[in-house]
């Protein structure tokens, strides 16, 4: 059995920073596992710009972020195996995983970084009516065949759900020459980024129904037309107030969630609100020895986030190889106005002189205040003019205000 240093799992940008970190710290025997022919994860579909301005400050297409993050690995000399699904993981940090070239192997390692990244929600996951019929895909799914496969999937388009990926589709297949007939949103907000609804909504005159969502589907073979009906306040159907939507395409755009059945069947704890493990401010799960970071961790709404906590992931486990850490725990708490804090614990004496929390506020907010608190005591108050969940907030507190009662997050009202 051969025994590696460090295991990367997934070759997105987290997982490509992880493994750049580890090299450059000076860590020998290093490997990184992705299952699909090529590096960079769902960068290589996202050929629109946006990406790198945190991280090179530039603007650049998905895939040459992502080229940016191979090629910095390749110059660290970083072990990488494609086509290489990771079957199993131990406790005790065993990996068996298979390839065509090496068939079966069973490989160990002092440390294992998960960063597995997420899948899409599917039609199974939202209750829709009607047939079966083919034209119904996640945006993911479109967006692979129209900038890889070269495919459209059809003419007539209409997207259920406001997330990122469904709002850069809108503009998309608009700009390919199909007919997109408007995106419907479930809550009264959208879960995109601002600047996408500017431009991929406004810009194009798409219209986005906010507090509406697809009940119905026709077709026998194709689809041929939708249901879209506005929603009460516990968002459900009010089928008196319908429109019925001739069109060949639905994409649904309904969340992401986070890939960690390997974590689950090992006993990691996992999180119920982000779907990814508890971790703490070194990015260490409940097994020791075992970090994840990245959209296995939790849905981020930008890639140099992800990039960025592949990056603290490995700088944990370099500290947890050079010592181990067993000071008492604090856990954060998710207050009024946030859906979750990450991450959920933190050692009292922690070796790091500032700790990043990541938290989502639950709706919009116009002028509200951010509230850590330490107990009962205040540890930092930051003022925001505008908070959307689709945003992720990062707040810097330091590690000196970390005293023996669990950390608060909160919003208040200014």
């Amino acid at each position: 059995m051969k025994h590696y240093k460090a295991v990367v799992v997934g070759g997105g940008c987290a997982g490509l920073s992880a493994a750049i970190t580890l090299k450059k710290q000076g860590m020998q025997d290093v490997v990184l596992l992705e299952k699909e022919p090529d590096l960079g994860g769902i960068l290589n579909q996202c050929i629109h710009n946006g990406f790198g301005l945190l991280t090179f400050h530039e603007q650049l297409s998905g895939p040459s972020y992502a080229q940016k993050y191979i090629e910095q690995a390749k110059a660290c000399n970083v072990e990488i195996k494609t086509q290489t699904t990771v079957i199993s993981i131990s406790q005790n940090k065993t990996i068996a995983y298979e390839n065509p070239q090496e068939g079966y192997v069973v490989i160990d390692a002092d440390v294992i970084i998960l960063t597995v990244g997420c899948y899409e929600r599917n039609r199974g996951a939202v209750q829709i009516d009607g047939t079966r019929c083919s034209g119904i895909f996640t945006a993911g799914q479109a967006q692979r065949y129209v900038n890889i496969d070269g495919y459209m999937p059809g003419n007539r388009v209409f997207i259920l759900g406001s997330g990122d990926i469904g709002l850069i589709m809108a503009r998309r297949m608009y700009l390919e020459g199909a007919e997109v007939l408007g995106v419907a949103e479930i809550m009264p907000y959208s879960n995109g980024l601002p600047r996408n609804i500017k431009q991929c909504l406004e810009d194009f005159h798409i219209p986005l129904y906010l507090s509406h969502t697809v009940t119905k589907v026709y077709g026998k073979h194709r689809l041929e037309a939708i249901d879209v009906c506005r929603v009460d306040e516990n968002r459900q159907p009010i089928y008196e107030d319908v429109m019925r939507i001739p069109c060949d395409t639905l994409l649904l755009s309904i969340g992401l969630i986070p890939e960690n059945h390997l974590a689950e069947e090992i006993g990691i704890h996992m999180d119920a609100r982000t779907r990814g493990a508890i971790v703490d401010e070194n990015f260490m799960t409940s097994i020791p020895g075992i970090f994840a970071a990245g959209n296995g961790l939790h849905v981020h709404d930008l890639a140099d986030y992800a990039a960025k906590q592949g990056q603290k992931a490995a700088e944990g486990a370099i500290r947890y190889m050079q010592e181990t850490i067993q000071s008492p725990m604090i856990h954060t708490i998710a207050g009024n106005g946030i859906s979750y804090v990450l991450p959920q614990v933190i050692h009292t004496n922690c070796h790091s002189k500032v700790i990043d929390l990541y938290c989502r506020v639950k709706e919009p907010i116009e002028n509200g205040n951010i509230i850590i608190r330490n107990g009962e005591k205040e540890i930092r108050r930051i003022y925001k003019d505008h908070l959307v969940p689709s945003e992720m907030e990062i707040l810097s507190i330091a590690s000196a205000n970390i005293g023996e009662n669990d950390i608060c997050v909160e919003v208040e009202y200014a």
